[in-house]
């Protein structure tokens, strides 16, 4: 028999999960697992954008290699490595973004929501690595550079720049919401900036006859995308590492939770990402009035969905204060 929600006096009565399926029940003895909130959109499917952008990519990676080994143009090379690794880090992300939609398993209990964190990690990781080849192969071009065709580079150059203005306009509207699709971005509108570069770079050629300004190019090509890639780089690590997520206060959050009705006290307070679009949070509040109902749960489930982006909440009610932190730290220190 299930026992009542708002009298029960065990130490642990009831939680509350948020998800997007848009109803509520019970299951088991002490938990109540809400469903459904009203303020959490699932995030954009790209899956058209991410096909279109491989495509014109791969195109123009195979006309600008081609062009670059027939010139022997370091900086058409360098910049065709860097959309390849793109085509690469697009079909990462791509894949990342499916699996993430799998459906969770009693061994995936999330799903493989967490495999969107690890795309974007092994596509930073992947940038980096191609960038250092390239760095690599133009600081050894210094002492012999070979004759360039200013012209060929130019007009190469300037397709590019078309089509990863293109590509990026593709990734535009949802960057601000998901990480995958922010880099699929910054690397499209950063090889827009590098083509451009390199447009420079062969008028210049053209201009003085120089050959060496081809490495300079391309190792400033390499810094940009070092630049661009490193922010993306950190997020992911910490997603990885399970931190709080970027935009979430955990201060503001415990000050919220503890301004509720008849909460003495929040601890064990954690807010991590389960994929690059989804957060988690669980978090134990002592209430020694009593257990709140569903009603209660449904409120804060969709107060935190709403204030802080919170969509899978967890909340475990305690009615007294003798329950044991098991982590040690600011886990615990929550107020």
């Amino acid at each position: 028999m299930k026992p009542d929600m708002e009298h029960s006096s065990a130490p642990l009565s009831a939680s509350a999960r948020a998800h997007d399926s848009g109803h509520s029940r019970n299951h088991g003895h002490d938990h109540a697992h809400a469903h459904g909130v009203g303020h959490v959109h699932a995030p954009a499917d790209f899956g058209r954008a991410f096909a279109i952008g491989t495509i014109l990519n791969i195109a123009f990676v195979a006309v600008e290699a081609t062009a670059g080994f027939l010139t022997d143009s370091m900086s058409l090379l360098a910049d065709a490595g860097h959309n390849l690794s793109d085509v690469l880090g697009l079909l990462i992300a791509w894949g990342g973004a499916e699996l993430a939609k799998r459906p969770a398993s009693k061994r995936f209990t999330y799903g493989l929501r967490g495999s969107s964190i690890l795309a974007a990690l092994a596509n930073a990781v992947l940038l980096l690595v191609a960038v250092g080849m390239i760095a690599w192969e133009a600081i050894g071009r210094f002492s012999n550079p070979p004759p360039i065709a200013g012209g060929t580079v130019m007009l190469v150059a300037a397709i590019g720049i078309g089509i990863n203005t293109a590509t990026a306009l593709l990734f535009a509207r949802g960057r601000k919401g998901d990480i995958n699709v922010r880099g699929a971005f910054l690397h499209m509108a950063a090889d827009a900036g590098v083509s451009a570069g390199v447009v420079i770079g062969g008028g210049l050629i053209l201009l003085t006859g120089r050959e060496w300004i081809d490495p300079v190019v391309s190792l400033l090509i390499v810094a940009m995308v070092v630049w661009s890639t490193w922010g993306l780089l950190t997020a992911a690590i910490r997603m990885a590492l399970q931190a709080v997520p970027d935009g979430i206060d955990t201060d503001n959050v415990a000050a919220a939770l503890r301004a509720l009705p008849g909460v003495a006290r929040v601890h064990d307070l954690h807010n991590w990402a389960m994929s690059t679009t989804q957060n988690a949070l669980t978090a134990h509040l002592v209430m020694p009035g009593g257990a709140p109902g569903d009603a209660f749960l449904a409120d804060l489930r969709d107060r935190l969905a709403h204030d802080f982006g919170i969509e899978h909440t967890t909340i475990q009610i305690e009615v007294g204060d003798t329950m044991e932190c098991r982590m040690h730290g600011n886990g615990c220190g929550n107020g």
